[in-house]
């Protein structure tokens, strides 16, 4: 039960996060990140970024491999 709990745990923190990128797309009358001026420097993408990482290996650590 454990690891269930726990995956959701890392499901709920996403969901947050969708949440606040959509949001913030919306307060700018856009539909994704791309053409904000602020791409490379946003704070919550690079936050929602490390969260959809840290959802794909549960908190697990390691560095990004493409």
């Amino acid at each position: 039960m454990q690891n269930n709990q726990e995956s959701n745990e890392w499901e709920v923190k996403l969901d947050n996060k969708i949440i606040d990128l959509k949001d913030c797309q919306e307060s700018k009358s856009l539909e994704s990140c791309t053409p904000c001026e602020n791409f490379f420097d946003c704070e919550l993408r690079k936050k929602y970024v490390i969260t959809v990482y840290e959802s794909m290996n549960k908190g697990a650590g390691g560095g990004f491999e493409f």
